[in-house]
């Protein structure tokens, strides 16, 4: 009972944290004021305004872009055009918010024991493209092998608070059916979210990203189209844009 109880409070204590941090970066993007914001995790209808003028925010878009947040200004500005938007609405829909909110009660899978090689290749990998092109200054970072990335090649997670970097997923799927010259340059273009990251800056695609993805030796785009798969998402959406 006790656990439970610890857990819950555990729960809410996270959720209180992206609400607040929502509301304050949705604010400095330019929202209207709104008598309240209220984060849900239904899937269905993900940004709308309620009769009595909340704003209702599906909780993963706390983990997105500048980019996907000046969506949802837009979404819900009266000021904005139809043809904005809908655009608005497209982008917000490319967001995979239930990949950062876990279902009610569950925990994050644990690592199969086949995977323990694979983690640490991935983790030797990390070093030795650490120090090749940045210099050795990037912080280890945990790995995981995700078997739910199917449209996604790999991601990287950043902290909702303090917007330093937590791990690199990468997809199974990318791991076994792509070689591993492919593995790198997904693991080379998350570290250049994660170098964005650790220097202060947004991790997007922008022209800081592509600078550095040329710099690096990797194609500045936020997507890769590679024969024996279908595609992926950046860390990634396969959209111009959130890490």
């Amino acid at each position: 009972m006790r656990r439970k109880s610890r857990r819950a409070w555990a729960e809410a204590a996270a959720r209180r944290a992206d609400e607040e941090l929502l509301a304050r970066r949705l604010a400095e993007l330019g929202l209207p004021a709104v008598p309240r914001l209220e984060m849900h995790e239904n899937r269905t209808v993900l940004v709308s305004i309620t009769k009595h003028g909340a704003l209702r925010v599906h909780r993963g878009y706390a983990y997105a872009s500048d980019r996907v947040l000046q969506a949802v200004v837009t979404y819900v500005s009266c000021g904005a055009g139809r043809a904005a938007h809908r655009q608005a609405e497209r982008l917000l829909g490319t967001f995979p918010v239930d990949e950062f909110v876990p279902a009610p009660g569950r925990r994050p899978p644990r690592p199969r024991p086949s995977d323990r090689r694979v983690l640490s290749r991935l983790r030797e990998l990390h070093g030795e493209l650490n120090r090749r092109h940045f210099g050795g200054a990037l912080s280890p970072i945990a790995f995981r092998v995700s078997s739910r990335m199917r449209t996604r090649l790999g991601e990287i997670t950043l902290d909702a608070r303090s917007g330093g970097p937590i791990e690199i997923a990468v997809s199974r799927h990318h791991i076994a059916h792509d070689g591993w010259e492919e593995v790198v340059h997904t693991v080379l273009h998350e570290m250049v979210h994660q170098w964005q990251a650790e220097t202060g800056q947004e991790a997007d695609h922008g022209a800081a990203f592509r600078r550095k993805a040329r710099e690096v030796g990797i194609a500045p785009v936020a997507s890769r189209d590679l024969d024996v798969r279908s595609r992926y998402v950046t860390g990634d959406q396969e959209e111009e844009g959130a890490a």
